[in-house]
């Protein structure tokens, strides 16, 4: 089976060439395609499987990261958006799409509520853009698709307004659903509690990603789509020279971020 993916460009949208080729890695078909094809009906979202809201700054981020996206998307676009989940699709949102995901009320789409707005994304604790690789752990209880399998993953990240707000209430919600899926953690796996550089941005629980109640919602503030090679990790050469050392060259391969894509596409195969 083909799995077809729609990833949005346009508007200051920057990483839809490199998302795309880490799906085409992944075993997808994916299509680039600017917002306004989409709007006019153009493409028609019938035609995927995944719709991938991806990284950039969106309008520049004028009025708040996402903000502007979200709101194009909703008047042009809601009921679709709604329906192309319904019918089993999935929806990956990283970094200015997960921004988007969570104006748009997408996620955390608590109890099928894919309308209110319940969390947010707010600027860094830290008071400028982080531009880093940092640790994720995965929650092994989620019912997210693309981390099946996956207990965490190193991950570049580039964002400025990352921290994950949302009231106690919702946070529970979240944790005993599930929907939690992604935290910050330290280089041993352990949780980062808050503690910079390892959570980078200072966001509430370490939250770093999280998913709706059906698992095949998912957004996340670092970027999966640029580890799809072994060497795209800052400190690949140490690493091959271990590998090499314990006679295990075929691991050289290995990219954590392409798995996370694959699950997805697996997911339809």
């Amino acid at each position: 089976m083909t799995v077809n993916v729609l990833i949005l460009s346009g508007y200051g949208l920057n990483c839809d060439m490199e998302t795309a080729y880490a799906f085409a890695q992944a075993g997808a078909a994916p299509q680039r395609v600017h917002i306004n094809l989409l709007v006019g009906g153009d493409v028609d979202l019938k035609a995927f499987q995944i719709l991938v809201f991806g990284g950039g700054f969106s309008w520049g981020d004028d009025h708040g990261a996402g903000v502007v996206q979200a709101v194009k998307m909703r008047t042009h676009l809601g009921p679709q958006m709604i329906s192309f989940i319904e019918k089993g699709n999935l929806v990956l949102g990283i970094c200015n799409g997960f921004q988007t995901l969570v104006n748009l009320g997408l996620l955390p789409g608590m109890d099928g509520d894919y309308i209110s707005r319940k969390v947010a994304l707010i600027h860094n604790d830290c008071g400028n853009f982080r531009d880093d690789w940092i640790r994720l752990k995965f929650n092994p209880d989620s019912p997210c698709v693309f981390t099946r399998g996956m207990q965490g993953m190193e991950v570049p990240i580039r964002h400025g307004e990352g921290k994950f707000y949302a009231d106690a209430e919702t946070l529970r919600h979240l944790d005993d659903k599930g929907q939690i899926v992604a935290r910050y953690a330290l280089p041993t796996g352990a949780p980062a509690n808050g503690q910079f550089p390892f959570n980078p941005n200072g966001a509430v629980s370490d939250i770093a990603g999280i998913c709706d109640t059906t698992g095949r919602v998912f957004g996340l503030m670092p970027h999966p789509e640029a580890f799809n090679h072994f060497t795209n990790h800052p400190d690949w050469l140490r690493r091959r020279e271990e590998i090499k050392r314990r006679g295990k060259n075929g691991e050289l391969c290995s990219a954590e971020g392409l798995r996370l894509l694959k699950n997805g596409v697996d997911y339809f195969k």
